[in-house]
């Protein structure tokens, strides 16, 4: 037992500074309680602001900008806006953007008097753990309420020959020295597709490797089929239900060598098939709790408390849907249920976003949801090839899917593909939240030209299927 007086108590620890961390830091500030949040990098922001969300979207935003992928709708594939990419190129702006982040959650945690100490944490008590900085000094700090906000790590099998050169996993790939002419991806999960459509952008040709028969399976079927029919078209290759047998290498180029006996050669591989919690670190054991294989840990889906029921856990570390917006969320909740705080129930849908290119947007039922459901329903589809403004932008791919039902005329769901769906896709979130119906879309005015229209064109679609003639 380590003595009391020999530590600072704080009514709040949180291990972990990355979305939901930071969100529990904060909301437990502004209730007035004292706030310590443990760090084990050298600066704040976890996986999300340093290897993970700020940093993959930032590439992506880059790519889009200096090939000039948006305006090829009009001047052609050859267009480019810079014309010598070069991996400097892409780092530089990366690099601008992880520091204003920095600094900008730096500055919250100042004003909110959220105390910070960088070092591993781990438990040693139920409510204490021991910091060990990185001049090896070790803090020991009380918690009265604790969470757990660690995060994961790329998933790195020990049968793959992962060397930080042309092997990597998806926290390498951001310090990658150079553009390859040819990447295979192993892995069709989120992080898979959104790397694997951001150098195809770049012109390198990717193969995409998944072994189950498609990928992104939680999404509505036939948004993936014209979300694969886009990527086949500008080349990429897709090998759907084929396992990686094993790695090799041929003249230093890493050879993929699949169950069914095809070589795929390249000269970069990135593996990115999936990531388990850091939690490994935490000495679990000794607060009374356990890790799945993958290292996360189960939480009640309301509260987001595990079994021990000062210590909560957030974000990654639970597992789906794993998603920045959603953990911030889940932090925020956890802090306030700790300190006693009554919180509405969380909404009953929220948005995905997947930042390939094109970009992938949802929220609610997928049609095949629906149709487990039994529920009689209707769809609308618009083309933003249809739209003015998709005219004007040049898009020739892109498109919405909305569900109705036939009997309430609610909306059920909402699924885009193509240029600014993230965006896009809160109109009808917020519709699907307020149980508003088809009507909504066909009675109000959208400004024009805009991308938004596509709802009311998608909306017009289903009345007419549903209207009889």
């Amino acid at each position: 037992m380590v003595t009391i007086a020999m530590m600072i108590r704080y009514d709040f620890i949180v291990i972990g500074s990355g979305p939901a961390g930071r969100r529990a830091a904060i909301q437990a500030a502004k209730l007035g309680r004292s706030v310590l949040v443990v760090e084990k990098g050298r600066r704040v922001g976890g996986v999300s602001v340093h290897t993970g969300t700020i940093p993959s979207k930032t590439l992506r935003e880059t790519v889009l900008n200096l090939t000039g992928w948006r305006e090829r709708g009009f001047y052609g594939k050859a267009y480019r806006v810079k014309k010598d990419i070069e991996a400097k190129d892409l780092m530089a702006r990366l690099h601008k953007t992880l520091d204003h982040e920095v600094d900008v959650l730096e500055h919250q945690f100042a004003r909110n008097g959220v105390h910070t100490m960088f070092g591993l944490g781990r438990f040693i008590e139920p409510h204490v753990i021991e910091v060990t900085l990185d001049n090896s000094d070790v803090r020991v700090v009380e918690g009265i309420k604790i969470m757990i906000a660690v995060g994961t790590r790329p998933y790195r099998p020990a049968d793959v020959p992962f060397n930080g050169i042309n092997i990597l996993d998806s926290d390498d790939i951001l310090q990658v020295p150079h553009l390859p002419r040819s990447l295979t991806v192993v892995g069709g999960g989120v992080i898979g597709v959104e790397y694997a459509t951001i150098f195809s952008a770049l012109d390198v040709n990717v193969a995409l490797v998944e072994s189950r028969p498609s990928f992104l399976e939680f999404i509505d079927h036939e948004l993936i089929e014209d979300f694969t029919h886009q990527l086949r078209d500008r080349g990429m290759a897709i090998r759907f239900g084929q396992k990686v047998a094993r790695i090799e290498f041929e003249h230093d180029w890493p050879v993929t060598i699949l169950d069914n006996g095809r070589r795929i050669r390249s000269e970069m591989l990135l593996y990115a098939a999936g990531r388990v919690g850091a939690t490994d670190t935490l000495n679990l054991q000794s607060c009374g709790l356990m890790s799945d294989d993958r290292g996360r840990l189960k939480v009640d889906p309301i509260t987001f408390q595990t079994n021990v029921p000062h210590i909560y856990a957030a974000g990654d570390a639970i597992g789906f849907p794993s998603l920045a917006s959603t953990s911030m969320e889940q932090g925020r909740i956890a802090a306030c249920h700790a300190f006693s705080i009554a919180m509405p129930p969380a909404p009953d849908y929220f948005p995905y976003g997947i930042y390939s290119v094109p970009e992938i947007s949802t929220v609610g039922m997928s049609e095949e949801e629906v149709r487990r459901r039994g529920i009689p329903y209707e769809c609308g589809i618009a083309r933003f090839r249809e739209t003015s403004r998709g005219h004007i932008m040049g898009l020739s791919n892109g498109m919405m899917k909305m569900l109705f039902s036939i009997k309430t005329r609610r909306l059920l769901g909402v699924h885009i593909v193509g240029e600014g769906a993230t965006e896009l896709v809160h109109i009808g979130q917020a519709v699907l939240n307020l149980h508003g119906t088809l009507d909504y879309f066909i009675e109000n005015t959208f400004n024009y030209p805009t991308l938004a229209e596509a709802y009311k064109i998608a909306a017009l679609d289903a009345w007419n299927r549903m209207t009889p003639v």
